[in-house]
């Protein structure tokens, strides 16, 4: 308790808080994002939330994302932000380099720095720690550490709505093993807080434009490749099949989770062009480690079951060397 006892007397004086989190931003990045500036802001902190990036428009419905500065296009103002800070909050990611030019500022800045986070093997940058590999989301940790510092008075219904969202994506939709006991009883605690659940989830799941459900059924149709004695679908996609459906930022979250729909799929992996490089999403069941392949293969990591990395490949190279390794685990994933 060492380390929450120190936290709680840093927070018991004025301080000068930034909280920011990876690029790309997902729901429980955003979510245990503002929850937290929800919290500080309760305890009369000076708090900016900083995003690397610009994150899709189904997040931007969250209490407090008005307050979201992104990095990319408010450099200025995010830099002295920076150099004024006394705290840095890291959620949800663990590695600085990630952040890139952002995370170079924070590296450098002389103020404590504190990681919340639950991703594998996190570098060793911050000052204290509130990690858990085991924890559902960052979102969860979140919760934990208002717990934590003995602020459950503090809590309230924007701040629940916040990480309930965080949380309700990042088990995807409480269906990934590490969606615990204790995850749920978090749950009900969370809709005490009179947060209004039903609509979360339209938010989140049920407000695709035309556009990006046609662009789902002509990934499945079209683009999906299952190789049945490698237990994988891979839906590889170029520049045209983005630019036919005019895909925006966030369009395709939760595409690649389609393929593990099929019976004897135990691993799916969605492949797509970025500016500068090709960027991968992997996902499995049971105990195959997509982390392990992000991580040795394509500088990535993140979750046993959930990862993400990148390819300087082009999309067809990328997807001939994805097939090749798992060609080699072809025995664990048949086992699987």
């Amino acid at each position: 308790m060492e380390t929450a006892a120190n936290v709680r007397e840093l927070l018991s004086s004025p301080q000068k808080i930034i909280i920011t989190t990876h690029q790309r931003a997902d729901g429980d990045a955003i979510g245990s994002s503002l929850g937290l500036f929800h919290y500080l802001k309760k305890k009369n902190q000076e708090v900016n939330f900083i995003s690397p990036t610009d994150y899709p428009d189904f997040l931007k419905w969250m209490p407090g994302n008005e307050n979201a500065i992104i990095f990319e296009k408010n450099s200025e103002k995010s830099r002295a932000l920076v150099d004024q800070a006394t705290l840095i909050f890291c959620l949800d990611f663990n590695k600085l380099y990630r952040l890139e030019d952002l995370g170079m500022l924070i590296e450098k800045s002389s103020a404590t720095k504190i990681l919340i986070d639950h991703h594998l093997e996190p570098d060793d940058f911050a000052l204290y720690q509130f990690w858990d590999p085991g924890a559902s989301s960052t979102s969860e940790l979140v919760y934990d550490f208002i717990l934590k510092m003995d602020d459950v008075p503090l809590m309230d219904s924007e701040i629940a709505t916040c990480l309930y969202a965080g949380i309700l994506m990042d088990t995807d939709r409480f269906r990934v093993p590490t969606t615990s006991p204790s995850v749920h009883r978090i749950i009900a605690d969370l809709m005490g807080y009179g947060i209004n659940h039903t609509g979360i989830y339209q938010e989140l799941y049920e407000t695709f434009s035309e556009s990006r459900l046609r662009f789902f059924g002509y990934c499945i149709r079209e683009k999906l490749e299952v190789i049945k004695d490698l237990r994988c679908g891979i839906i590889a996609l170029e520049k045209e099949d983005l630019n036919r459906f005019n895909i925006q930022l966030g369009d395709t979250e939760g595409l690649v989770n389609y393929p593990l729909w099929i019976k004897d799929v135990v691993v799916s992996a969605l492949i797509t062009p970025k500016q500068k490089e090709v960027k991968l999403s992997l996902r499995s069941k049971g105990n195959f480690s997509v982390e392990k392949i992000c991580r040795e293969h394509f500088d990535g990591g993140g979750h046993r079951n959930a990862s993400g990395g990148s390819s300087p490949l082009s999309v067809q190279e990328t997807r001939e060397k994805l097939i090749s390794i798992f060609a080699r685990s072809k025995n664990e994933l048949q086992q699987c």
